[in-house]
């Protein structure tokens, strides 16, 4: 194509100069011919002239419309819910923009612009449900061809015999930036890295870049956000506002209550029977008081109960193995990893996201990894590899006032354990005497087609072992 435009560019530059060069009698004084004949000054607008400035600053004639799809999320998604457009028609928006918040039975996804143009139409109203591979928006871009010309154009040195000088007039500033880094204020980073900053309000000179010459890299990015989340205190869920209803009213399942009302659908198969306890948590409160300003100052966090339990509940499940497998047909697979997932409720219902290879992490780790789950899960932020994955699940109703309960198992998972909350309760000690000691009730459902329940007592004793005394977690902790 640059050929072509040179050559049709040299011969009406030729032919111009020919013309002018019989009736050069006829022409403004202004005009005059230059030694070469590609390079002319304030050339007449004549029917070449046009023809050239068609090839080189046209743009209506090369722009497109393209469908912007959704793309396929993962994890088995086939439709989500438009929670909310970021965009309208008529808006300007470029890569990496926002364009539209979708809820799936999952979590919720923001869906980012991968053009630089106007939108033109919207397929969907807030609410309605768009299935993947469907069309959201139409977005009127510059077709390929002509971007690729002009960054080739825009690159290329211009020459005598290729191109007319440039004038402050004829200068066209360039949108698109080179792929490598880019300093501003003595930071180097990619345009995308900027943008996501950007959109995060984030600074990048606070950054401690990775990369060659310190160049701040996506990870290093993303790193600073997932620090700055779990370093931001947990807020307590909103109240809800009631509102009477006037008349009964008719509403879809959807949504991560369509994923629940599938889930708990299929747990009805599970033959599922129960084991309570008692444990007496008055060690750990005292381990918990002792340690919770430092750990609130490693951290940025509260301190819980939520991370010992949990790992405990890891080093429990290294001992009985079977508590950490699931079910794949006529087959039982024990699971390598410890991936404790937790019941979250949110203002859409609940989520079970997991904390990852537990059996890995410190008690401080499991403390930032539950905060930012739960900052997560109150401001619709999970993402699906949050919620996929677990092997293993406790629900905590003790944080809502419950003592005793009968959970559910989440298919397919084979074990699931309640944690009442902790109260202080009259108990006798080993000399028969009447002690004020910190109960915590304990609700487990086992899946009875692998699982005793003589296995679930044992397993319930061993984790009683590791919280009634922790200090001899020390002993097993890696």
């Amino acid at each position: 194509m640059q050929r072509l435009q040179r050559s049709v560019f040299q011969r009406s530059s030729f032919i111009a100069a020919t013309i002018r060069h019989k009736s050069r009698s006829s022409l403004p004084s202004r005009c005059s011919i230059h030694p070469k004949p590609t390079i002319i000054k304030q050339q007449p607008k004549t029917l070449f002239h046009n023809i050239s400035r068609t090839f080189y600053t046209s743009r209506s004639a090369w722009e497109s419309t393209v469908a912007f799809k959704l793309s396929d999320i993962g994890e088995g998604i086939k439709e989500v819910e438009v929670l909310e457009w970021y965009v309208n028609v008529g808006d300007t928006v470029e890569q990496f923009d926002n364009i539209c918040e979708v809820q799936s039975d999952k979590a919720s996804v923001t869906i980012t612009s991968r053009y630089d143009g106007v939108i033109t139409k919207q397929y969907y109203a807030v609410g309605d449900i768009a299935q993947v591979g469907d069309a959201l928006v139409d977005i009127k871009v510059e077709s390929e061809e002509t971007a690729t010309e002009d960054a080739a154009e825009s690159s290329q040195e211009p020459t005598q015999d290729s191109a007319e000088p440039l004038t402050p007039e004829k200068i066209i500033p360039s949108s698109v930036e080179s792929p490598a880094a880019v300093t501003s204020d003595k930071v180097l980073a990619t345009p995308a890295v900027r943008h996501m900053a950007k959109s995060n309000n984030i600074n990048l000179s606070l950054i401690q870049g990775t990369g060659k010459d310190g160049r701040v890299l996506k990870e290093d990015l993303l790193q600073h956000i997932d620090e700055s989340t779990t370093s931001a205190v947990p807020k307590p869920p909103p109240s809800p506002k009631v509102v009477p209803l006037a008349e009964d009213k008719i509403e879809p399942i959807k949504g991560i209550r369509k994923a629940m009302f599938t889930s708990m659908t299929a747990a009805l198969a599970i033959p599922a029977f129960g084991y309570n306890d008692e444990y007496d948590m008055t060690r750990m409160v005292e381990l918990r008081k002792h340690l919770k300003k430092e750990v609130k100052h490693a951290i940025g966090g509260k301190l819980s109960f939520m991370p010992f339990i949990v790992k405990a509940t890891s080093l429990a499940l290294a001992k009985y193995p079977i508590l950490n497998s699931q079910i794949d047909g006529q087959n039982l697979i024990y699971k390598a990893d410890h991936n404790i997932s937790l019941a979250v409720d949110t203002p859409d219902g609940l989520l079970v996201p997991s904390v990852k290879q537990v059996q890995n992490l410190t008690i401080l780790e499991i403390a930032a990894e539950l905060n930012r789950l739960q900052e997560a899960g109150l401001n619709n932020r999970l993402s699906p590899n949050d919620l996929a994955g677990g092997t293993f699940s406790l629900s905590n109703v003790g944080n809502l006032g419950g003592t005793y309960m009968r959970p559910v198992i989440f298919p397919p998972q084979v074990a699931i354990g309640a944690l009442g909350r902790i109260q202080a309760l009259p108990r006798f000690d080993h000399h028969d005497n009447v002690t004020k000691q910190h109960i915590m009730c304990v609700s487990w459902s086992g899946d009875h087609r692998v699982i005793e329940g003589a296995t679930m007592a044992r397993f319930s004793n061993e984790l009683k072992h590791y919280l009634e005394d922790p200090g001899k977690m020390l002993l097993h902790l890696k």
